[in-house]
């Protein structure tokens, strides 16, 4: 190839990427352009197939409330920072029972948070240090704790983004490097899912589907996103397909009726997908035409592929049944799944998210509902993977939560400000579940794993991508390009079966 053309096919494919900044209604047309490139002929397995989904948690997650330590010292010490005027939000220790004329939501009207019993199987990071004490999860959670007692849900305790190991003596004396604007939404939101403040354009997701792709008879189908756009979807050579409910977004016009005509649309769809002596528009042309290929072909195979719909879930707040989103998407996830066989897909990455977690007031109420949904949509997704036509899905497929940062230990009055390390869930058939990979902090002000108000991360993300990345198929050196601060922490946190 002449460097005229390499830098010609360059600039087109950099300008699809760009013009997906344009506005939302855009950015599904031009990144679902700019990931249709040549597919790869071959026969696609049904068994040899596995795909990993990114939850994200949009605002900052106060995981503190989440999952808990419920030894005396340390649940003596989360009342107390959290039992703050005018209206408290500690949660009631394991047991307490549930206060009817309460405030819906509240802590009393909650009840005690759901005890659960890690398994600290020997050989666990964070056992030796996890063992001696006790645990809980949210009471809005009975979901997970199932899932977690059929050992298909593990926790990660205390992750972050982080550029070397960081103790506290460290952190405060400012001696070591550490990420970019930590306490910043958005920047803190692009370091979880690319390893680098706002603006950088390849996420780990992504470049996970780049170095997989090639196992997919088609690699436009490779990473998928079912919440817009997200850098963690976003890889050098593969970009990600934006899907909605109802399947791939189609290019406004070119079927049906336009202008009350079907001669206008089909003019149109020969317009834009023609061939055409100057190079720019026939590039454009044939982009366009695979694009529209595309769509076609994933929608027949998404339509052919059926999901349970997802129950209501009980509403914390209200006491009433309400839609879950979250269920919704991941349902999506599922048919996209059931569709691997017609789509040419062996590895997949997805991209599925939920807002409204940065609850710096009215923590009860609000995080008593996001929790809830959370717990729901995970056993939704269990089961909808358990009970997939062509066999149980759930060894292929493996979940794990992210959000922009954990919450500060102590409250604000009623909710809780930003903070940095935070606990985070993984699950799946393939998940060594039931138990805590991590050391797990005392709640408390400047302890060990402690600063500035905030758990200092002990678990990076990089060695949460690369056991993910380990599991995926993922050569051992190709991680440490993925993953370039990987070499200052351990590579496998074992949270994976092998395999």
């Amino acid at each position: 190839m002449s460097k005229l053309n390499a830098e010609r096919r360059r600039f087109l494919r950099t300008a699809s990427v760009v013009s997906g900044s344009v506005g939302t209604a855009a950015a599904p047309f031009a990144l679902n352009l700019a990931t249709l490139g040549s597919s790869v002929a071959q026969t696609v397995g049904v068994a040899d197939y596995k795909a990993i989904v990114c939850l994200f948690f949009y605002g900052g997650n106060d995981s503190s409330h989440m999952v808990l330590r419920t030894d005396k010292t340390s649940f003596d010490e989360y009342t107390r920072l959290r039992s703050v005027a005018p209206e408290s939000i500690a949660l009631k220790a394991p047991g307490t029972a549930v206060v009817p004329s309460a405030s819906l939501a509240s802590p009393d009207r909650l009840g005690g948070v759901r005890a659960i019993a890690p398994a600290f199987t020997a050989g666990v990071a964070g056992s030796v240090e996890n063992t001696a004490f006790t645990y809980a999860l949210h009471p809005s959670m009975p979901e997970v704790a199932t899932l977690f007692a059929a050992k298909r849900l593990a926790i990660l305790a205390n992750a972050g983004p982080l550029v070397q190991p960081l103790t506290r003596a460290e952190y405060v004396a400012n001696v070591k490097p550490r990420p970019k604007a930590l306490g910043s939404h958005n920047d803190q939101q692009s370091t979880w899912q690319a390893l680098g403040p706002e603006g950088v354009k390849i996420g780990w997701g992504g470049h996970l589907g780049d170095l997989m792709a090639s196992n997919n008879a088609n690699t436009v189908f490779t990473s998928i996103s079912v919440s817009g756009n997200a850098v963690f979807s976003a890889g050098e050579t593969v970009f990600q397909y934006q899907v909605g409910s109802g399947g791939a977004t189609q290019i406004g016009g070119l079927t049906g009726t336009l202008f009350g005509s079907t001669t206008a649309s089909a003019t149109l769809k020969s317009i834009v997908t023609a061939s055409n002596q100057h190079l720019f528009a026939n590039e454009y042309g044939a982009i366009v035409k695979r694009s529209v290929d595309a769509q076609a072909a994933f929608q027949v195979a998404f339509n052919a592929s059926t999901s349970t719909a997802p129950t209501q879930y009980v509403q914390p707040s209200t006491n009433n049944l309400a839609n879950n989103g979250l269920a919704s998407q991941l349902q999506t996830v599922a048919r996209i799944i059931g569709a691997r066989a017609g789509l040419g897909t062996k590895r997949q990455v997805f991209f599925v998210s939920m807002g409204g977690f940065d609850t710096h007031d009215g923590q009860n109420m609000n995080q008593a509902d996001l929790l809830a949904r959370i717990s729901h949509a995970l056993g939704y997704f269990d089961g909808a993977l358990a009970g997939m036509a062509g066999g149980d899905m759930r060894n292929s497929v493996t979940l794990f939560t992210a959000s922009d940062f954990g919450r500060t230990l102590t409250s604000n009055g009623d909710g809780t400000d930003h903070g940095w390390g935070s606990h985070h869930f993984v699950s799946g058939g393939a998940v060594n579940g039931g138990d805590i990979f991590g050391r797990f902090p005392q709640f408390g002000l400047n302890l060990n794993d402690s600063a500035n108000n905030a758990y200092l991360p002990v678990t990076s993300v990089d060695t949460i991508g690369s056991t993910l990345g380990k599991w995926f198929g993922a050569k051992d050196s190709d991680l440490n390009t993925v993953f370039p601060n990987l070499v200052n922490f351990p590579r496998d946190l074992g949270f994976l079966k092998a395999g």
